[in-house]
């Protein structure tokens, strides 16, 4: 019976064994090619730079996306204006005082805040 079981624990060993080695040799064949086709792509990438040539840049290129610059008008100085006339028109205006009236008259006294007289109630005698 002992020999038994070590003929079918051989064979399952056997077969494990056979798997693993199926699935090595899988893997060594799948990483090559992934390196191959990395140095494709590097290849055409290379290839690419090389043959890739600037474009010459002209002075008219810049038309169309850049606005002309001009100049602002330079502002006017206050002094400029009939500056004597506005200053007799400013002290010649009459003064305005909040409370007084341009008439002369006393100003009417406004009571804001009086009380309403409180009506007493009938019922409460």
């Amino acid at each position: 019976m002992f020999q038994s079981s070590l003929r079918a624990s051989r064979s399952a060993v056997l077969r494990v064994a056979r798997q693993q080695q199926a699935t090595l040799s899988r893997r060594t064949l799948i990483i090559p090619t992934a390196v191959r086709q990395a140095e494709l792509v590097q290849d055409m990438y290379l290839r690419e730079l090389k043959n890739y040539k600037q474009p010459t840049v002209k002075a008219t290129d810049s038309e169309g996306h850049v606005q002309k610059f001009t100049m602002p008008k330079p502002p006017t100085s206050p002094e400029e204006g009939d500056i004597a006339n506005e200053l007799k028109a400013y002290e010649s205006q009459q003064v305005e005082v909040e409370g007084q009236s341009s008439t002369g008259a006393p100003p009417v006294e406004e009571d804001w805040f009086e009380e309403e007289p409180e009506e007493e109630a009938a019922g409460h005698h």
